[in-house]
């Protein structure tokens, strides 16, 4: 029996780490492509089925940042794990605003990575399996679908969302009304993936704020002083009523 093994675009200007990672990678039974700038990035995306990218800040003809950027504006939903040399929270938290799916600073232990990739592309394919489950979600005017993971506004226009936007929406819609808080809301997200930063879920729902917001959704979200968030829209399933 065949199984899919997933295909990574892996991002670095430095050589020796591209080579270390694609040995280390292929050895873990991923496939791997490389790219060594962001010209390199758009060509293989062209030519390839990617599943996921791991992503250099620092590259010769631009900023890794900017190209996550550009991916997300053109609603590229791949998967994307931001590296760099820097460490400071600020530049993670930017890192997460654009609209990366995880976040890892140099140097790291290659074994953490695969297992940092592992976890964001179950946690993409966990997101699909909802045949036995409500996949249709109506609030607020919006009709989230969990199995083409979308969002439309009342006017029909679709709400371009990242994949980690998209998991935290869903769990507060399949929880309206209840008040979760930052720990319970990385658990049900991302389950154990490691050292998340508890400030990835405060971007995380200011992201998801402001893009509603921008379709007319006015404010669902509700902040709970030492307490966490509240989505306060009524939720409507079909059969079901929330």
């Amino acid at each position: 029996m065949n199984t899919y093994s997933p295909q990574v675009l892996v991002v670095d200007d430095d050589d020796e780490i591209r080579k270390l990672l694609a040995r280390y990678m292929r050895d873990q039974g991923f496939r791997v492509l490389l790219a060594s700038k962001c010209a390199e990035v758009r060509e293989r995306m062209v030519t390839n089925q990617i599943d996921l990218i791991i992503l250099d800040v620092m590259l010769p003809d631009g900023s890794g940042l900017d190209l996550c950027r550009d991916l997300r504006a053109s609603r590229s939903d791949i998967p994307i794990i931001l590296l760099t040399a820097l460490k400071e929270d600020v530049d993670r938290i930017i890192g997460l605003e654009i609209g990366a799916d995880d976040y890892m600073a140099k140097p790291f232990n290659p074994r953490e990575l695969v297992a940092r990739i592992r976890a964001v592309l179950r946690r993409g394919r966990s997101s699909s399996a909802v045949s036995n489950v409500a996949h249709l979600y109506h609030f607020e005017g919006f009709v989230a679908d969990a199995h083409s993971r979308s969002v439309i506004d009342a006017s029909g226009k679709d709400i371009s969302l990242t994949g980690a936007e998209f998991d935290l929406l869903i769990t507060f819609l399949d929880r309206p009304g209840r008040v979760l808080s930052r720990d319970q809301l990385l658990d049900l997200t991302r389950g154990n993936d490691g050292d998340v930063l508890d400030r990835s879920i405060d971007v995380l729902v200011s992201r998801l704020r402001r893009k509603l917001s921008d379709g007319g959704g006015g404010s669902i979200f509700k902040t709970v002083r030492n307490g966490g968030y509240q989505l306060t829209a009524k939720v409507l399933i079909p059969d079901k009523q929330r």
